[in-house]
């Protein structure tokens, strides 16, 4: 399995690899820059790696390779370079504080990692210290670390300290910056008290220093300008990360802050965000890059933060491509791609060497980031890198250019062919190579010769590939033969042959004659041309060849191979015969020359020493003659210089030398040449020379941690080895070779010098120098090499400590040459102990040591700090610091109170100066104020972390003396200022007696209890508390707690009632006293249970499964015991018939006590509407969602009817009627006809939608029996009876339509079919019953009647509804039926009523009315916060009676109506009740005292006496301010507690205080005066109401003022009456004149009506005035006493109502019209009053309904008043006398007559806008007579009448559908000019409304029919909105 793995991982990295050998990368190419510490070092791994491993090296960024330094640097065999640990004196800038780079190299290439620059970071002495700060109460304070410049860089803030406490940064007020700072925010005067230090440690060193402490002086706010506290100059960030711009600042009033960026408002974006300390900026781009201005400014001056932001980028380069892969001699070009920056240098490398430009090297743009290499050689290849510099930055990228072989190679070419003469012939070769190769074509080894017939041409295709192509037109024979594609370019050359035959006569081409080398193989060719051809043969010497070895003849292409030619064998003729044809063949002969070459007898110089002679010959053993032998010296010809001596005899050659020197030292090379070749032999001649100093080692110096060379040359030949070793020590020299390596720290240079690159102290002994080379002796010199040591401090003390008042030494000990001074420092200042007598210093030499103590007597306090020492010598200086902490005993804590209570004393306190020693702990004292601190309690060793403690076990009001101590490891400081305090009184000891609970409902328990025992008060009994909780399992073991006054008599029992419980479920109850200092303990927790209640879940996963035609098997689970409120009892299930009609059957339900059940004897086939709820003893719970089940399908019913007829001699008729049980799906009829019965001689099928059928081709005057059948997918139902008939010639009418009903919705079309047959054909009439007996039916427009006799009604109405008689009649008999036609309408409005309610939940009820004739599908419950537009609903079933509402707010009004829906449509909305949830607004108790307690700067409040009404208090506000004051300070708390204390009030002071507590049900206040009291405790006094004057004139000036007082308030009620008296004439004149206009209008409208004059003569006296409202209906309200009144009473105008009466005390009605869109689909729509209709029972007056005067839909109405004893008014067609009015009755002002679109009207349609609404203002007070009056004199005619908006206050009701929108009309349908009168109307007049147009009643007709769309797929009310009118008043 591993080989499986090894060798896929292979083949993977082959793919990707390509042909790359290998592959170099970086692992983390982002280190940039390496900080340490000198005490810690560190090591630095080489970015650079590869695959396979690379060599690793390290270099300086100067290029030279770093050597290891033992014990200070070194790099690791993996590449990682440490730096280890060193004393400041060993620090060097080369190799601690440089730049360097790695390198990763292996076959592939060479690449050089990123600069790193390394830095190491020295340990120095720094102190930081914080300075005070002052901030104004509830402004801000800002602390800064101050850091010196020289570490700050180094340094980091990690914490606060508030008095040792380190600061949270969770605490609320508390912010610490990411620069360290730290931010108290709405500073408090507590904050004062404190000691600020801040803590800081070194990033690298890890050292920590504390800062000194500062304090916060607060002081009370004053108006002053902006002061900037933070902020900030200039900003550094990388990209991508977060920055902070501080600005923060103080002032009074609050500053406010703006942000400009370069002088322009900041633009929104979601990375910037204000904080509390500046300007957030999230994830920096480089645009965020500008100059940021913060402007802060208040209402007494402005200040503004200026800085400069720098995103800066970091640097990136990209190297493409990304692959590059060429040839040898190719260009390649390299473009890098640099981003961070526009700024930068940049460098190529190639293998990790520089790229200098040159000239096959090009660098082009602006930076040199093009490179451009052409005519790239092999060794070109490698790794290729672009370096950009910025700084400190950088950035790299590189790619690896892989160069390929380029040697021409050929990969398609032409094959060998036949062609005839005359013939085209085109040869090509593909030839790929770099560079691009030249082609060449040969025929039989001569080039082909271009001419008209011989073309060559080349081109290059996409991948770079050569074709060249040969093209022969018209071949001919010498075309034939052997042809040649040569391919050659300067990396080599290829070719490629195949012979080309051209048919014709064969003959043989010319051949020349031939030379041959002897010993070398040699080709003969026989060019043959011509075609076909047998055989070629080769001869020589008559002899067939070949004939030995060394012969081989290829017969096919003619060409003769010798191999290793000899020249007496294979010399001479050879002779190539053709055999054409059989009998046929032709010859060429071709003479061969063989040419013998020379050789050479080899020869070596022996080993020569200079000054010798030298003797070597030349001589060529064979080769023919002549033969020319020459020699050369290093492959040039020998100089003459060098007195070498040639002598040439015959085939021989010699030199001779007679005196050896070292220039005679060479390669000689002997060279012999005839006519067959040149040949050549070489020896090497070596002079040796032994070895001799040139520069000899001499004895010197190095100075540590220096470079040093030791010289040492020499010189001979060979060039001698020179060898160092090395013996340490001044003793006899032993003397060890000494390991050189490049990378290492000694190393031997070209010259044979030794270089020490650093010194160390172990480098010092002799060294020796040995020099050879083989000749002679060796020779060797040795040398010492003594190391000077720098000045060094080997050893002293970090840290030490001192106790102050003692002595302290203090030693450092210094190490190297001497002599060495020492010299100590204290911070910046040299120590003289001339010039300070508590300092000495002595000096001591240990051995090569010196040691010098510093001593210090006594030391002090500001002896702490930094020392350092000092050494010095000739070659160097160290120093050595050393930090000195004095200790000493701390200063007393400041000591004050921060509580008093009855039995405790807390504290708190300031830490001084520690005493440069961590606080072990502190002691408290206390005592009674008469006792002694010799016998005070005594507390110790407190912990050093706190500073605030509480005593406790004290005494309550009783005066105690306190005093406090710290202590630190050295002593204990004196004693801390001495407090004395009185303790405040207890909160009682005992719990309330008796407490008994009684269960009141399912959610209220009565709680009563009797106070505590009187010796366990501990003073007045102010309340109580009691707590409850749920004491079931599971439920919350936390205690509610209500608080409630007591009432005032400890002896009687209290009482209070919970409500808002769970229901059914046990509470526990505890009751705890107050008094005013506090709660006293609980009592025993008692146990009650809440009474039960109706469950408050439905059942739930209620299914249902139809298990047979009659039968429904139901189940669902029980609601959790949680949700039953109760003992389950059982469970009912609600259910009825949804029937086929859309009708709903009788609502049944059923009982069980098991959670499954089975509905048996219901309808087959029939949709079920299924509810299900459990019930406790309380009653039934909520019921679950209706679900929807049919039962099976079953074989239907009897047909209900069945009626035949004769239409003729052979023709009968067959109706029917639908079974009454269709138990399924009707599939079809069967009509079955017998003769005689029961054999059935006929069977008709009809479809199931088709009830009659025409049965032809009978016998005349024979008796058939019919009978119908229904048939299911269950199958056949029962027969119909059965009936005779006989078909007539003279047949009598019959009508096939049965007798019925017919129900239909209003505003639809409906037909009335009376389908007659007979012989002749019968004519049909309608009849309709009026007055109890039929009556002709009135055919018009909207009723016609068909041909087929059908009677069509248009847009069917109410008073449609009635019995209609089709009578069939011809010459032979009559016939008829009775139709019942019954109009379905919507529902009427249900009345609504509440009754329960408790804190968070109304019970609302209702009564259906009337159904419209359709069953109620369901109910809409709408509800709304009385003053809120938002109107919520629920859909109800049409099952429920009630409803609950939950969840609602405690103590507040809300507002519900109901609407109910069936088939037809929603109905009228009932009217708005209103109703209030339990609870009132919050109350203050008078018999609490508000002030506990009140000192000089402090009040306690006392906030028990708060009750919360019975609603939760949601917010409490309290403010106060002095008396002369105009600003308050507020302070708010989310809930009240129980007491609450001001601070930092100004001592004898008055101040006022305001006090606002919230609740669901609204809000109190309470505002009172109190005086803080001076600093001795006494009272101040009161307030001045006035200046303070003499008694006299006191008196005098008060009497003056109260008379002028009383006599301005008796003119002002005096002026006020006056006023109102006329206001209340003029609105009476205005309202008495509208309604002179309105009569006069109503006159206007009666006038038009015509009637002939005798009836008007005899209805004078008792006509009515009927104003024709269509499609209206009214409804009455009575705004004046807050009631509705249905709109079924009546109200009787009187003439006298539309005269003056004797009285001016006539009052105004207002009616009002309400006209609905047409497109309306709601229903009925309800007035909306301007006057709250107020039925809350508990509240509110019930309204009483009226005696009703006809139907709701009809379209005549007549108006009711509201109060059954008063007299009524009817408005009708006709006067009529007036009804008596009730004696002493008076008519009411302004009531309301309200008219809204009804669904039934008759006459014409009154042509208004949608939406209008009017009111018609009906004035009973004045008659219209004369011309006086503006409406009979015309001036105030239709014509000036015009719609204005009503502004009367309306109850808005909720909107249950979204309306469309409204049209506005004309704003009135005609005007009369003012010139034309209007007549007085007179009695008997008549007035017609505007007519409507025929299209307009179709559109209503048609949008009426909307109003299914208000149905969802089950039959519910859809949730829509309602529109409303617009309200207008007709003037």
């Amino acid at each position: 399995m591993w080989i499986l793995a090894v060798i896929f991982f292979q083949c993977i990295l082959n793919v990707f690899s390509e042909d790359l050998r290998s592959s170099l990368y970086f692992v983390n190419a982002s280190v940039q820059e390496v900080v340490f510490a000198s005490t810690t070092g560190t090591s630095v791994p080489c970015p650079a790696a590869s695959v396979p491993p690379a060599s690793l090296r390290w270099y300086l960024a100067t290029g030279e390779e770093i050597y290891d330094v033992p014990g200070i640097r070194h790099v690791h065999p993996n590449g990682t370079l440490q730096i280890f640990h060193f004393n400041p004196s060993s620090f060097s800038n080369l190799i601690h504080d440089n730049t360097y780079y790695c390198t990763a190299e292996n076959p592939s290439g060479k690449i050089r990692s990123q600069d790193v620059h390394i830095k190491a970071v020295l340990r120095e002495p720094y102190t930081v210290r914080v300075e005070d700060q002052k901030a104004m109460r509830g402004n801000v304070a800002v602390f800064k670390c101050i850091i010196p410049a020289s570490v700050e860089a180094y340094i980091t803030v990690v914490s606060w300290e508030k008095d040792t406490v380190s600061i949270n940064i969770q605490t609320p007020r508390f912010l610490i910056t990411s620069t360290g700072a730290l931010y108290i925010l709405d500073v408090q005067n507590e904050d004062g008290l404190y000691n600020y230090r801040c803590m800081t440690r070194h990033r690298y060193t890890g050292e920590t220093r504390q800062s000194n402490s500062a304090r916060l002086f607060v002081s009370d706010p004053s108006n002053s300008a902006p002061v900037i506290l933070d902020g900030f100059e200039r900003r550094e960030v990388m990209t991508s990360h977060r920055v902070e711009l501080p600005c923060k600042a103080s002032g009074h009033p609050a500053p406010k802050y703006r942000w400009l960026k370069d002088n322009r408002p900041l633009e929104p974006d979601s990375r910037f965000r204000q904080s509390v300390t500046g300007l957030l900026i999230e994830r920096a781009q480089p645009s965020d890059k500008g100059s940021y201005v913060c402007e802060v400014w208040n209402s007494y001056g402005n200040a503004e933060v200026v800085g400069r932001l720098q995103v800066k980028e970091p640097l990136k380069a990209v190297v493409s491509p990304r692959k590059v892969k060429g040839s040898v001699g190719s260009q390649v070009s390299l473009s890098c791609s640099v981003s961070g920056s526009e700024e930068y240098d940049l460098s190529w490398y190639r293998n990790g060497e520089i790229i200098y430009p040159g000239n096959s090297v090009r660098m082009t743009g602006n930076n040199r980031e093009n490179l451009v290499m052409a005519g790239m050689a092999k060794s070109d290849g490698g790794a290729y890198q672009c370096f950009a510099r910025k700084g400190k930055m950088s950035a790299q990228d590189f790619v690896q250019v892989i160069l390929e072989d380029g040697t021409p190679k050929i990969i398609s070419s032409f094959s060998e062919k036949v062609f005839g003469t005359n013939e085209f012939v085109s040869l090509f070769c593909t030839v790929k190579g770099t560079p691009e190769p030249r082609v060449m074509w040969t025929l039989d080894d001569d080039p082909v010769i271009r001419d008209s017939r011989h073309r060559i041409g080349h081109y290059t295709n996409q991948e770079g590939h050569v074709i060249s192509h040969l093209n022969i037109s018209q071949t001919t024979g010498p075309d034939g033969g052997v042809y040649r594609c040569i391919c050659n370019n300067s990396a080599g050359a290829v070719s490629y042959q195949a012979r080309i035959n051209v048919r014709g006569p064969a003959s043989i081409r010319p051949m020349k004659n031939l030379t041959a080398i002897a010993g070398r193989d040699m080709y003969i060719h026989c060019r043959v041309i011509g075609y076909p051809y047998y055989s070629i043969k080769w001869h020589k010497d008559a002899n067939l060849l070949p004939y030995n070895h060394r012969q081989r003849a290829f017969e096919n292409n003619g060409t003769l191979k010798l191999y290793d030619v000899q020249k007496d064998v294979d010399e001479g003729e050879y002779t190539c015969s053709v055999l054409v044809s059989p009998s046929l063949s032709t010859s060429q002969s071709v003479h061969v020359s063989v040419k013998v070459p020379p050789t050479i007898h080899p020869f070596e110089f022996p080993r020569f020493s200079i000054g010798q002679r030298v003797f070597i010959p030349c001589v060529v053993m064979s080769g023919d003659q002549p033969v020319f032998i020459t020699w050369q010296k290093d492959g040039r010809p020998i100089p003459a210089s060098l007195g070498v001596t040639i002598d040439n005899i015959d085939f021989t050659s010699s030199l001779r030398i007679s005196n050896l020197s070292l220039l005679h030292n060479g390669n000689y090379t002997c060279i012999a040449r005839n006519q067959a070749a040149t040949v050549e032999h070489q020896s090497q001649l070596i002079v040796r020379v032994p070895p001799k100093f040139v520069v000899q080692p001499k004895d010197q110096d190095g100075i540590y941690g220096k470079a040093v060379i030791l010289n040492c040359s020499a010189e001979g030949y060979p060039v001698p080895t020179i060898v160092w070793k090395h013996s340490k020590g001044a003793g006899v020299p032993q003397f060890q070779p000494i390991a050189l390596n490049s990378g290492f720290r000694i190393q031997v240079l070209v010259n044979g010098s030794l270089l020490i690159k650093h010194v160390l102290e172990e480098d010092s002994g002799y060294y020796l120098c040995k020099v050879s080379n083989d000749v002679g002796a060796d020779v060797s010199k040795s040398m010492y090499l003594n190391v000077k040591i720098p000045a060094m401090i080997t050893s002293y003390p970090n840290t030490t400590l001192a106790t102050q008042g003692s002595e302290k030494r203090m030693s450092c000990t210094a190490h190297g040459e001497k002599p060495i001074m020492v010299r100590w420092e204290k911070e910046d200042r040299i120590i003289n102990p001339e010039s300070s007598h508590r300092y000495v210093v002595t000096v001591k030499e240990v051995a090569d040591e010196v040691i010098s103590t510093l001593q210090i007597r006594p030391t002090v306090r500001e002896d702490s700090g930094f020392f350092s020492c000092h050494a010095i010598n000739s070659y160097g200086e160290d120093r050595g610091i050393i930090q000195l902490t004095v200790q000493e005993p701390p200063d007393p804590p400041e000591v004050e109170i921060r509580e008093v209570k009855d039995r405790t004393i807390a504290l708190r306190w300031t830490m001084g100066f520690d005493g440069n020693s961590p606080i072990t702990g502190f002691d408290i004292e206390c005592k009674n104020k008469s006792g002694s601190w010799e016998t005070a309690q005594r507390t110790k060793d407190v912990s050093p972390q706190l500073n605030q403690a509480t005593i406790i076990d004290l005494h309550p009001s009783s005066t105690y003396s306190i005093r406090m101590f710290a202590k630190n490891h050295i002593g204990k400081s004196e004693a801390s200022n001495e407090l004395t305090i009185t303790t405040d009184e207890a909160a009682p000891d005992g719990p309330p007696q008796d407490v008994q609970l009684e269960a009141f409902s399912s959610q209220s328990i009565k709680v009563s209890w009797r106070a505590p025992k009187k010796h366990l008060q501990n003073g007045a009994i102010r309340g109580y508390q009691v707590g409850y909780r749920e004491f079931s399992s599971g439920g919350n073991y936390q205690f509610n707690v209500i608080t409630m006054e007591t009432t005032g008599d400890n002896d009687h029992s209290e009482s209070i009632t919970l409500d808002s419980l769970k229901k059914f479920t046990q509470y526990g109850v505890v009751v705890q006293a107050s008094n005013s200092a506090g709660t006293g303990p609980s009592s025993q927790e008692v146990i009650s249970t809440t009474l039960e209640d109706v469950p408050s879940r439905p059942p739930e996963n209620v299914q249902a499964t139809a298990a047979s035609p009659e039968v429904i098997s139901l189940s669902w689970l029980t609601p959790p015991k949680d949700a039953l409120n109760g003992i389950l009892l059982g469970f009912r299930v609600i259910y009825w018939a949804n029937l086929p009609d859309g009708e709903l059957g009788e609502i049944r339900n059923v009982t069980t006590s098991k959670p499954s059940l089975e509905l048996d004897g219901l309808e087959k086939y029939t949709n079920y509407s299924i509810q299900v709820l459990t019930f406790t003893r309380a009653g039934d719970g909520v019921r679950s969602e209706q679900i929807f089940t049919r039962t099976k399908e079953d074989v239907p019913g009897p047909p209900a009817g069945v009626k035949a007829a004769a239409a003729s001699n052979s023709v009968v008729f067959v109706s029917w009627l639908p079974p009454l049980k269709l138990n399924g799906i009707i599939r079809k009829y069967t009509v079955f006809c017998s003769n005689p019965h029961p054999t059935v001689s006929s069977e008709f099928e009809a479809a199931p939608d088709i009830f009659f059928y025409r049965i032809p081709n009978l016998s005349r005057n024979r008796q058939y029996s019919i009978w119908v059948v229904a048939v299911t997918a269950a199958g056949r139902g029962n027969a119909s009876d059965i009936i005779t008939v006989k078909p007539l010639a003279e047949a009598p009418a019959q009508i096939l339509t049965f007798n019925g009903t017919v129900t239909t919705p209003w505003m639809r079309d409906i037909v009335l079919p009376c389908k007659a047959v007979g012989d002749p054909a019968p004519t049909v009439k309608w009849l309709k019953e009026t007055n109890g007996s039929p009556a002709p039916a009135v055919i018009d427009s909207r009723r016609i009647i068909q041909g087929n006799g059908s009677l069509v009604i248009r847009t069917v109405k109410a008073e449609d509804s009635g019995n209609y008689t089709c009578v069939a009649s011809n010459s032979f008999g009559p016939d008829k039926i009775i139709l019942n036609l019954q109009v379905q309408v919507p529902p009427d409005q249900p009345r609504l009523t509440v009754t329960k309610t408790t804190t968070t939940s109304i019970t609302l009820s209702w009564i259906p009315g009337d159904n419209g004739g359709s069953s109620i599908r369901g109910y809409i419950l709408q509800y709304s916060e009385d003053n809120s537009e938002q109107w919520g609903n629920f859909a109800i079933s049409p099952s429920e009676r009630s409803y609950r509402l939950e969840n609602l707010k405690c103590g507040t009004w809300y507002k519900f109506t109901l609407t109910a829906q069936n088939a037809v449509g929603p109905g009228r909305i009932s009217e708005i009740i209103e109703a209030k949830t339990h609870g009132k607004e919050p109350q203050y108790s008078k018999e609490q005292e508000l002030f506990t307690s009140i000192n000089a700067t402090r009040v306690k409040l006392n906030l028990i006496g708060w009750n919360n009404g019975g609603c939760p208090i949601t917010s409490f506000t309290l403010e106060y301010r002095s008396v002369v004051s105009p600003t308050w300070t507020t302070a708010q708390r989310t809930s009240l507690i129980k007491s609450y204390i001001l601070y930092d009030l100004a001592e004898a002071t008055w101040y006022e205080l305001q006090m606002k507590v919230f609740n669901s049900a609204g809000s109190a206040e309470k505002r009172v005066k109190f005086a803080t009291l001076s600093y001795d405790g006494s009272t101040i006094a009161p307030l001045v109401k006035a200046p303070t004057v003499s008694a006299g004139s006191t008196s005098s000036n008060e009497g003056l003022k109260m008379v002028t007082i009383i006599s301005c308030v008796l003119v002002g009620i005096v002026l006020v009456f006056v006023l109102l008296l006329v206001l209340r004439r003029r609105r009476r004149e205005q309202r008495l004149k509208r309604l002179r206009d309105a009569k006069s209008l109503a006159e206007m409208l009666m006038s038009k009506n015509t009637r002939p004059a005798d009836t008007i003569n005899k209805q004078q006296q008792t006509m009515r005035m009927h104003i024709d409202i269509p499609r209206a209906q009214l409804l009455i309200e009575e705004r004046d006493t807050m009631e509705t009144v249905d709109d079924r009473s009546t109200v009787l105008l009187t003439d006298n109502d539309f005269g003056e009466t004797q009285k001016q005390k006539s009052s105004t009605v207002t009616h009002t019209v309400h006209y609905q869109s047409l497109s309306q689909a709601t229903g009925p729509l309800v007035d909306v009053s301007d006057a709250r209709p107020g039925t809350n029972p508990t509240a509110r007056r019930t309204a009483k309904a009226g005696p009703a005067a006809r139907n709701r839909y009809a379209s005549q109405w007549t108006l009711n008043r509201p109060h059954p004893p008063v007299s009524a008014h009817t408005l009708s067609t006709d006067w009529r006398l007036p009804t008596p009015r009730v004696a002493g009755s008076v008519d009411k002002e302004s009531d309301s007559y309200s008219v809204s679109p009804s669904q039934d009207t008759g006459g014409e349609l009154v042509h208004l806008p949608p939406y209008l609404r009017m009111d018609f203002l009906l004035n009973r007070g004045m008659s219209c007579t004369g011309t006086r009056e503006g409406w009979c004199r015309g001036e105030g005619a239709m014509g000036q009448a015009c719609l204005e908006p009503q502004k009367s206050r309306s109850l808005k009701r909720p909107s249950r559908m979204a309306p469309p929108t409204p049209t506005e009309a004309p704003q009135a349908t005609s005007r009369a000019s003012s010139r034309d009168p209007v007549p007085q109307w007179q009695p008997g007049s008549a007035a017609t409304l505007p007519h409507r147009e025929g299209s307009e009643l179709a559109q209503a007709a048609k949008l009426s029919t909307s109003q299914e769309s208000l149905l969802d797929s089950r039959g519910h009310l859809k949730q829509t909105n309602n529109p409303y009118a617009k309200s207008y008043t007709l003037v």
